[in-house]
Protein backbone atom coordinates (compact mmCIF):
# COMPACT_ATOMS: atom_id res chain seq x y z
CA UNK A 1 0.00 0.00 0.00
CA UNK A 2 1.35 3.40 -0.96
CA UNK A 3 0.39 6.49 0.96
CA UNK A 4 0.90 10.20 1.33
CA UNK A 5 0.52 10.29 5.11
CA UNK A 6 3.08 8.94 7.54
CA UNK A 7 2.53 5.85 9.65
CA UNK A 8 3.66 5.77 13.28
CA UNK A 9 3.69 2.79 15.63
CA UNK A 10 3.72 3.22 19.41
CA UNK A 11 4.30 0.28 21.74
CA UNK A 12 5.01 -0.17 25.44
CA UNK A 13 4.59 -2.65 28.27
CA UNK A 14 1.29 -2.40 30.12
CA UNK A 15 1.48 0.32 32.74
CA UNK A 16 3.90 2.57 30.85
CA UNK A 17 1.13 5.06 30.08
CA UNK A 18 0.99 4.49 26.33
CA UNK A 19 -2.74 5.04 25.84
CA UNK A 20 -2.90 8.29 27.82
CA UNK A 21 0.10 9.68 25.96
CA UNK A 22 -1.22 8.70 22.53
CA UNK A 23 -4.64 10.18 23.27
CA UNK A 24 -3.07 13.47 24.40
CA UNK A 25 -0.75 13.48 21.38
CA UNK A 26 -3.63 13.08 18.92
CA UNK A 27 -5.83 15.61 20.74
CA UNK A 28 -3.16 18.25 20.16
CA UNK A 29 -2.30 17.33 16.56
CA UNK A 30 -5.03 17.64 13.90
CA UNK A 31 -2.80 15.95 11.32
CA UNK A 32 -2.61 12.76 13.38
CA UNK A 33 -5.36 10.17 13.83
CA UNK A 34 -5.54 6.87 15.72
CA UNK A 35 -6.40 3.73 13.83
CA UNK A 36 -9.12 1.97 15.85
CA UNK A 37 -8.14 -1.67 16.34
CA UNK A 38 -10.35 -4.75 16.41
CA UNK A 39 -10.34 -6.92 19.52
CA UNK A 40 -12.00 -10.02 20.90
CA UNK A 41 -11.91 -8.83 24.51
CA UNK A 42 -14.94 -7.36 26.23
CA UNK A 43 -15.24 -3.57 26.61
CA UNK A 44 -13.92 -2.11 29.86
CA UNK A 45 -16.00 0.43 31.79
CA UNK A 46 -16.18 3.66 29.80
CA UNK A 47 -15.10 2.14 26.49
CA UNK A 48 -17.27 2.61 23.39
CA UNK A 49 -17.43 0.31 20.39
CA UNK A 50 -15.98 1.99 17.32
CA UNK A 51 -14.23 4.65 19.39
CA UNK A 52 -11.79 2.81 21.62
CA UNK A 53 -11.92 -0.51 19.75
CA UNK A 54 -14.11 -2.45 17.37
CA UNK A 55 -15.30 -5.18 19.74
CA UNK A 56 -15.99 -8.42 17.84
CA UNK A 57 -16.48 -12.11 18.58
CA UNK A 58 -13.59 -14.53 18.18
CA UNK A 59 -15.39 -16.04 15.17
CA UNK A 60 -15.73 -12.66 13.46
CA UNK A 61 -12.11 -11.82 14.17
CA UNK A 62 -10.95 -15.14 12.72
CA UNK A 63 -13.08 -14.60 9.61
CA UNK A 64 -11.49 -11.18 9.02
CA UNK A 65 -8.07 -12.64 9.68
CA UNK A 66 -8.55 -15.46 7.16
CA UNK A 67 -9.82 -12.91 4.62
CA UNK A 68 -6.52 -11.06 4.93
CA UNK A 69 -8.13 -7.87 6.22
CA UNK A 70 -5.61 -7.16 8.96
CA UNK A 71 -2.41 -5.22 8.46
CA UNK A 72 -1.23 -6.80 11.68
CA UNK A 73 -2.75 -8.98 14.38
CA UNK A 74 -1.58 -10.54 17.60
CA UNK A 75 -2.78 -12.32 20.72
CA UNK A 76 -2.15 -10.45 23.97
CA UNK A 77 -3.24 -11.75 27.39
CA UNK A 78 -5.53 -14.30 25.79
CA UNK A 79 -7.32 -11.79 23.54
CA UNK A 80 -6.76 -11.04 19.87
CA UNK A 81 -6.11 -7.59 18.44
CA UNK A 82 -5.81 -6.45 14.84
CA UNK A 83 -5.41 -3.35 12.66
CA UNK A 84 -7.58 -3.17 9.55
CA UNK A 85 -5.33 -2.73 6.52
CA UNK A 86 -7.75 -1.03 4.10
CA UNK A 87 -8.99 1.43 6.72
CA UNK A 88 -5.43 2.43 7.60
CA UNK A 89 -4.47 2.77 3.94
CA UNK A 90 -7.54 4.89 3.18
CA UNK A 91 -6.67 7.35 5.95
CA UNK A 92 -3.05 7.60 4.84
CA UNK A 93 -4.16 8.23 1.26
CA UNK A 94 -5.91 11.42 2.42
CA UNK A 95 -2.56 12.80 3.56
CA UNK A 96 -3.23 12.39 7.27
CA UNK A 97 -0.69 10.70 9.50
CA UNK A 98 -1.85 7.58 11.33
CA UNK A 99 -0.68 6.25 14.67
CA UNK A 100 -1.06 2.61 15.66
CA UNK A 101 -1.09 1.75 19.35
CA UNK A 102 0.02 -1.88 19.22
CA UNK A 103 2.57 -4.28 20.69
CA UNK A 104 5.98 -5.39 19.39
CA UNK A 105 4.47 -8.30 17.47
CA UNK A 106 2.22 -5.97 15.51
CA UNK A 107 5.02 -3.45 15.00
CA UNK A 108 7.17 -6.13 13.41
CA UNK A 109 4.35 -7.08 11.02
CA UNK A 110 3.63 -3.46 10.08
CA UNK A 111 7.28 -2.91 9.18
CA UNK A 112 6.92 -5.62 6.55
CA UNK A 113 4.10 -3.77 4.74
CA UNK A 114 5.26 -0.24 5.60
CA UNK A 115 9.08 -0.28 5.86
CA UNK A 116 9.09 3.53 6.07
CA UNK A 117 6.86 3.64 9.17
CA UNK A 118 8.44 5.04 12.31
CA UNK A 119 8.21 3.13 15.58
CA UNK A 120 8.32 4.54 19.10
CA UNK A 121 8.73 2.55 22.33
CA UNK A 122 7.63 4.03 25.66
CA UNK A 123 9.52 2.98 28.78
CA UNK A 124 8.41 3.34 32.40
CA UNK A 125 10.96 5.20 34.55
CA UNK A 126 11.48 2.25 36.92
CA UNK A 127 10.20 -1.19 37.89
CA UNK A 128 8.57 0.36 40.96
CA UNK A 129 6.66 2.87 38.85
CA UNK A 130 5.49 0.09 36.54
CA UNK A 131 4.16 -1.97 39.45
CA UNK A 132 2.44 1.08 40.95
CA UNK A 133 0.74 2.00 37.69
CA UNK A 134 -0.49 -1.53 37.08
CA UNK A 135 -1.83 -1.72 40.61
CA UNK A 136 -3.76 1.53 40.11
CA UNK A 137 -5.99 -0.01 37.43
CA UNK A 138 -9.11 -0.70 39.44
CA UNK A 139 -10.77 -2.64 36.61
CA UNK A 140 -8.02 -5.28 36.58
CA UNK A 141 -7.86 -8.16 39.06
CA UNK A 142 -4.73 -9.02 41.01
CA UNK A 143 -4.12 -12.08 38.82
CA UNK A 144 -4.28 -9.87 35.71
CA UNK A 145 -1.83 -7.41 37.26
CA UNK A 146 0.63 -10.20 38.07
CA UNK A 147 0.34 -11.57 34.56
CA UNK A 148 0.89 -8.12 33.08
CA UNK A 149 4.05 -7.70 35.16
CA UNK A 150 5.31 -11.06 33.93
CA UNK A 151 4.59 -10.15 30.31
CA UNK A 152 6.11 -6.67 30.61
CA UNK A 153 9.61 -8.11 30.71
CA UNK A 154 9.04 -9.94 27.42
CA UNK A 155 7.70 -6.75 25.85
CA UNK A 156 10.68 -4.73 27.11
CA UNK A 157 13.12 -7.17 25.52
CA UNK A 158 12.02 -5.92 22.09
CA UNK A 159 12.71 -2.25 22.80
CA UNK A 160 15.80 -2.24 20.59
CA UNK A 161 13.66 -3.03 17.53
CA UNK A 162 12.13 0.46 17.65
CA UNK A 163 13.38 3.66 16.05
CA UNK A 164 12.78 5.96 19.03
CA UNK A 165 12.52 5.54 22.80
CA UNK A 166 10.64 7.85 25.15
CA UNK A 167 10.61 7.51 28.95
CA UNK A 168 7.31 8.33 30.65
CA UNK A 169 8.48 9.65 34.01
CA UNK A 170 6.75 13.04 33.95
CA UNK A 171 3.65 12.96 31.70
CA UNK A 172 4.06 16.45 30.21
CA UNK A 173 7.75 15.86 29.50
CA UNK A 174 7.02 12.52 27.84
CA UNK A 175 4.26 14.09 25.76
CA UNK A 176 6.65 16.82 24.67
CA UNK A 177 9.19 14.18 23.69
CA UNK A 178 6.58 12.33 21.64
CA UNK A 179 5.61 15.54 19.89
CA UNK A 180 9.28 16.22 19.16
CA UNK A 181 9.69 12.75 17.63
CA UNK A 182 6.67 13.27 15.37
CA UNK A 183 7.94 16.70 14.33
CA UNK A 184 11.38 15.24 13.58
CA UNK A 185 9.88 12.49 11.39
CA UNK A 186 7.98 15.18 9.49
CA UNK A 187 11.21 17.09 8.93
CA UNK A 188 10.06 19.90 11.21
CA UNK A 189 12.52 19.74 14.08
CA UNK A 190 15.59 18.11 15.62
CA UNK A 191 15.69 15.03 17.83
CA UNK A 192 18.53 13.71 19.94
CA UNK A 193 17.96 10.20 21.27
CA UNK A 194 19.06 9.78 24.87
CA UNK A 195 20.78 6.57 25.91
CA UNK A 196 18.44 4.44 28.00
CA UNK A 197 20.57 1.29 28.13
CA UNK A 198 21.00 1.38 31.93
CA UNK A 199 17.27 1.86 32.54
CA UNK A 200 16.37 -0.90 30.11
CA UNK A 201 18.88 -3.27 31.71
CA UNK A 202 17.39 -2.55 35.15
CA UNK A 203 13.86 -3.13 33.88
CA UNK A 204 14.80 -6.40 32.20
CA UNK A 205 16.71 -7.65 35.23
CA UNK A 206 14.09 -6.77 37.84
CA UNK A 207 10.85 -6.69 35.88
Amino acid sequence: MSSEGRLFVVAAPSGAGKTSLVNALVANDPRLVISVSYTTRAPRPGETDGVHYHFVTPATFEHRCEAGEFLEHAEVFGHRYGTHGDTTGDILATGQDVILEIDWQGARQVKTSFPDCRSIFILPPSVEALRTRLGARAQDSESVIQRRMAEAKAELSHCDEFDYVVVNDDFDTALGDLQAVIAHCRGEGPWTQDNHDELLAELLENG
